[in-house]
């Protein structure tokens, strides 16, 4: 057991971030710690970056939770042992803009974590440690299976979304919730990785990036008009069915100026005054409002709604987005 805990605390201690006086410090400190704590959490953490004794960066328990005098020089049978100078968690825990500090006086260099400050994690007073544990030989939030399960402890509605039967695999650990967002901070929406929602959705999808001689406008400026990129019940991840989805912008087919109200007069035979004939007839092609709605999708005739690089000059031309 001595020979176990002297090898903790060397793996601690020897290379702390103080120098060679600041280890010999912490290293008094942690030998302190580890009388109680060696089986309850140095087990835990053995084969964790924060316990490679070889890594300069180590840290110590003294790094984290400072030094802690009253809590590791209390006497046996002197009533309650007071808490360590930092807490995480229970009722005497550091704020979480303290939390997080902590954990940057290391992870402060990464430029995936420089927007941290000020983004919408630290602005909810999400700390590090309310998504990361470090007295553990596995964080969950480093595996693509079990990262998620983290993420939904706030975001529930995207577990709702990620369940439904169009949607990114997810479920089979082949995506995460990181793959898209930079949790630690974005200059993008709703943390993209990317500067924008497209961009990181070409990440992927380039060969939806263009660019088109006939770009469609709702492409170009965001992905997720059309798409919910957590899950859908509609094929495709869309936000809605077509023709009801095109029709939020599109103004549907009508022939003769008649539409397909239920019951209006000039659908059907007879014509309505005006008409030479109905809209729809024995000979009438499937371009109007009845037929579309019956089942049928805009993109059944307008293959290409992301974009097209068709050079036709004739009906139909291109900018319809046909083949």
């Amino acid at each position: 057991m001595r020979i176990k805990s002297a090898l903790a605390i060397a793996g601690l201690c020897l290379f702390g971030l103080l120098g060679t006086a600041g280890a010999a410090v912490d290293e008094e400190a942690s030998g302190k710690c580890m009388k109680c704590h060696e089986d309850e959490e140095w087990a835990k953490m053995s084969k964790t970056p924060h316990a490679v004794s070889a890594d300069k960066r180590t840290p110590t328990c003294v790094t984290c939770h400072g030094a802690s005098d009253k809590h590791a020089n209390h006497p046996r049978g002197g009533g309650k042992r007071p808490g360590p100078d930092r807490m995480f968690n229970g009722k005497t825990a550091v704020s979480a803009d303290d939390a997080s500090a902590v954990c940057q006086t290391c992870h402060d260099k990464d430029p995936k974590r420089a927007l941290w400050a000020g983004s919408q994690h630290p602005a909810a007073d999400v700390s590090c440690n309310a998504c990361h544990k470090v007295h553990v030989d596995r964080d969950k939030v480093l595996s693509k299976l079990t990262q998620p399960d983290v993420c939904y402890t706030c975001h529930k509605e995207q577990r709702t979304q990620v369940n439904r039967y169009s949607r990114h695999p997810i479920l089979e650990g082949k995506m995460t919730c990181s793959d898209c967002h930079n949790v630690h901070g974005s200059v993008g929406p709703k943390l993209a990785k990317r500067d924008s929602t497209n961009d990181t959705c070409y990440t992927c999808h380039a060969e939806k990036r263009g660019p088109f001689a006939h770009p469609h406008q709702p492409v170009t400026e965001d992905c997720a008009l059309c798409h919910n990129p957590h899950g859908s019940t509609i094929a495709a991840m869309l936000k809605a069915r077509p023709p009801m989805l095109c029709q939020q912008c599109h103004t549907p087919h009508v022939a003769g100026e008649v539409g397909a109200v239920g019951g209006q007069r000039g659908v059907f035979p007879p014509p309505a005054p005006g008409q030479t004939q109905s809209a729809v007839t024995s000979n009438s092609s499937g371009k109007n409002v009845v037929n579309i709605w019956q089942g049928r999708s805009c993109a059944n005739c307008h293959t290409q709604v992301h974009g097209s690089n068709n050079p036709a000059a004739t009906n139909p031309t291109p900018q319809f987005m046909f083949r």
